[in-house]
Order: structure tokens, then sequence, then C-alpha cells
């Protein structure tokens, strides 16, 4: 968890106490707040402390229960300010992967030129529709949510439509590891590598692959996207992280330079598809 993230979950969790402390029918304590909410009063004193993110639903019930319901809106601003950068697994998928890939689709079909580096799978945006099935099936075990593969695989495809936009620009890293990955079963990721060979050379693609044997000048590490030149976004296996500050996105731009120097293009990167595609069993 980033440092300003926690710094400012722990000034909401203040605001939180004052409310509690300073309401207009006099302080209450921790244990009488939860009592009137219904919650654990660990809830409470984790939420003032900073320790747990509160949810909006959260916000808006304190707002009521400390007798300040006006100041539901600064408090859900100052959530929406830290929670725009980063957004939980758990809560964006608590309906499904399908409004995840629409709230995607809207971020790219926003941008005229995306630099993306995957290191653990075939992006999205050259994903075929069974291998993004097998990716969302098996996401939706690992988190325990809604089973929506079929429906969310549709609207991954439907953001594959911007790379057949003119004016468009994919610049895609691949790390080798990722075409050998065996996320489904060989015939799908066959047809899956069968796809990234068909788009080598495509006037909006521009796809690199960094074989295993490549010199490194950086350690692998986690996939990224670079939204134009303002918006980078990058996930862990808790939440996804939006980075919109000038010193992040430039330092992600230098990864991704990096990164580049190492890959093959063309005929070359279609020689390391190939390679992976008739090795499979």
């Amino acid at each position: 968890m980033s440092t300003d993230y926690q710094k400012a979950r722990q000034a909401l969790g203040f605001r939180l106490r004052e409310l509690r402390e300073s309401g207009p029918q006099g302080r209450i304590t921790g244990t009488a707040l939860a009592a009137r909410l219904g919650w654990p009063q660990s809830k409470v004193s984790k939420l003032e402390n900073g320790r747990q993110t509160a949810t909006a639903e959260d916000l808006r019930q304190w707002a009521d229960a400390t007798g300040r319901p006006e100041a539901f809106d600064e408090l859900h601003g100052r959530l929406k300010g830290f929670e725009s950068h980063i957004r939980s697994w758990r809560r964006q998928l608590a309906h499904g992967h399908r409004p995840v890939q629409e709230t995607w689709n809207a971020v790219v079909d926003g941008a005229q030129v995306l630099h993306v580096w995957d290191s653990f799978a075939v992006n999205g945006m050259l994903q075929t529709a069974a291998y993004a099935r097998h990716v969302f099936e098996q996401y939706a075990t690992l988190q325990n949510s809604p089973r929506d593969a079929d429906e969310a695989v549709r609207a991954r495809m439907k953001r594959q439509e911007w790379i057949y936009q003119p004016g468009r620009r994919l610049n895609l890293l691949l790390w080798e590891a990722a075409l050998r990955a065996r996320v489904a079963p060989a015939d799908v990721l066959a047809a899956q590598l069968d796809r990234l060979l068909g788009v080598v050379g495509m006037d909006t693609v521009r796809l690199g692959i960094v074989p295993l044997d490549a010199v490194l000048r950086l350690p692998p590490a986690n996939a990224f996207w670079i939204i134009g030149e303002e918006l980078v976004i990058t996930e862990d296996w808790h939440a996804e992280l939006w980075l919109d500050d000038a010193d992040s996105v430039a330092l992600y731009r230098r990864v991704w330079a990096t990164l580049s120097k190492s890959a093959v293009y063309g005929a070359d990167a279609q020689q390391v598809i190939s390679r992976v595609r008739h090795g499979l069993r």
C-alpha cells in the first residue's frame, strides 16, 4: 500500500473521529457509535485509525449517526480522492468482471496511444475469447466474485475494436513467459498464439516479444499500461493502482523504454511465438 494512500486514509479516519467527538449531540463513544450503527466496535476503531478503507455507505451511515448528515459530501470527496488511485479487486469485482471491463473500455477509448508491458499472460487487447474466458474464470475463483465470464468476454472483445481504428497505436511488449503460461488448455493456447502471429505487422499494433534468454536491463516485475501521456495502471493481487502524477508516469515510460530494448519485433517476434507454438503438447 502506498504511503500517500495510507496517509490519506489516516486523514479520513481523523476526520471521522472529529465528527464522533464533536457532533451536535455531544461526544459519542466508539462503543456507542458501533452499537448505533450495528457494527463491531473494532470496525469503528479500524476506520478511525486508518486501518480499514470505508465504503461510501459506511461514510453516509457515520455522518447520519453522528448527527452530521451534511458532512457526507465532504467525506465522500475524500474517499474518491484516494480511491481513484488504489482500486481494490474486492470492491471492483463485487458485481463481477463485466463492469470492470466496461470501465477499462471507457478509459482506453479516450486514448490514441497505449504503451503496455505484460509479463504473466497475453494482453487483453489481443486475447481470443476462449483464452479470456479461462482467465476470467480463474480470477473469479480466486476473488470469490460473481461468475459472469461470458459478459466479461463480450466487453473485452468490444475493447479490441480500438486497434482497428485509424490513428490508434498499441505499443505492446510481452515477455516470452506470458506466451508459455499454461492458463488455458493447449488447444486454446495454440489458437491464442496464432492470433498473435496474425497481428504482427498491423499498422496499429507494434508487438515486441522479450525472449526468455534476452539480456534484461530491469527485472520483468508487474504488468502495466500507460494510457496516453497522463495515466498509468498497474495491478497486484489485491488491487489496481492508478497513477496520474507526472513523476510516476515518467518513471513508467522509462521502464517501458528500458524493457523495449530487450524485445524483438517483426519476423524475429514471429519466430519466438512460433517456437512456443510448436512446443505445445
